[in-house]
């Protein structure tokens, strides 16, 4: 594995101050629309779901509010299934395959459950197409205790007030071409360490929780999005992102200390979803049909099994 010093901000070896970030922020830009690609869709399933305002970043309050989506008529003896995308604004069909659940499938499975899902905790991050919020920091590992990311926060504070117990988190996200190429040095970069460099994994894979991992149903998962998309194999060390593969297309992190989003309830089954929407094999509708099919599969599995 090789190393590389260089990045265009700040001094290697030296962690990023105010004016580091300040110097990164400069560098975004908006290159798509949160208003009309995902609230749009949002008060499109106005007529099914209900629908809550539950936060806005103070970065731009008018353009970046967070919304919530419960599936109506709460009923307290369901298992309730949180399903959260767009932590990382830029994992575009994590957004969009929650959403597309929602209007094509949900309403199949409330027979059995309750749903709540926030379709894109990082509004900002999606609009500029980044991992991080505007203060360069990254929302999937600030799930913690006073949370230095707002995104975070925010979506923690709905789930808490919403006063119910969380049966099962589904995480949705991607791994992308850029997150070697463009964001893995930035995170270098601004803690003033070496970037090491690593490989993309070509395909789908999920991340499991090290202290929970429920075995079996993340291979339901993976059996279910094989319909759809392919499955990301190991490096050449056995490897997916530098975490030794669990069974096929599975990793575990430990989701609570590493402050992931799937970690942050305590539910009895969570799983993070990766999709790789880079891959000459899939198109971007696929990538979105990948996110329902984990979905989809963790349900099933869920309904067999309770």
């Amino acid at each position: 594995m090789s190393t590389s010093n260089t990045f265009p901000i700040g001094t290697f070896g030296q962690p990023w101050g105010d004016e580091e970030k300040a110097q990164w922020l400069a560098t975004t830009s908006i290159k798509r629309s949160y208003k009309d690609d995902v609230i749009t869709k949002i008060d499109a399933l106005k007529d099914r779901f209900d629908v809550t305002q539950y936060g806005a970043l103070s970065f731009d309050s008018e353009r970046y509010p967070q919304f919530g989506i419960r599936s109506r008529d709460f009923d307290a003896s369901k298992p309730t299934i949180l399903i959260t995308g767009g932590v990382h604004g830029y994992e575009t069909s994590g957004v969009h395959g929650a959403l597309k659940f929602l209007d094509t499938e949900a309403l199949g499975f409330t027979e059995h459950f309750n749903f709540v899902v926030a379709p894109c905790v990082s509004p900002w991050g999606y609009e500029t197409i980044n991992r991080w919020n505007p203060r360069a920091v990254d929302p999937n590992r600030s799930f913690v205790e006073n949370s230095p990311a707002e995104e975070s926060a925010n979506v923690m504070a709905f789930v808490k007030g919403l006063g119910i117990d969380i049966f099962c988190h589904i995480d949705l996200h991607e791994t992308t071409d850029t997150d070697e190429s463009e964001f893995r040095p930035a995170l270098a970069a601004r803690d003033g360490k070496e970037y090491e460099e690593d490989v993309i994994p070509d395909g789908f894979y999920l991340v499991g929780d090290s202290d929970m991992p429920n075995t079996e149903f993340q291979t339901a998962i993976i059996d279910e999005v094989r319909k759809v998309t392919h499955i990301a194999p190991p490096d050449d060390n056995g490897n997916i992102i530098g975490a030794p593969i669990e069974q096929e297309g599975v990793i575990n992190y430990p989701t609570k200390t590493l402050g992931l989003c799937s970690g942050f309830t305590n539910c009895q089954y969570g799983t993070t979803t990766e999709v790789y929407p880079d891959s000459p094999k899939v198109t971007d509708e696929e990538c979105n049909d990948a996110q329902v099919a984990a979905i989809r599969g963790a349900l099933n599995y869920l309904i067999a099994h309770q």
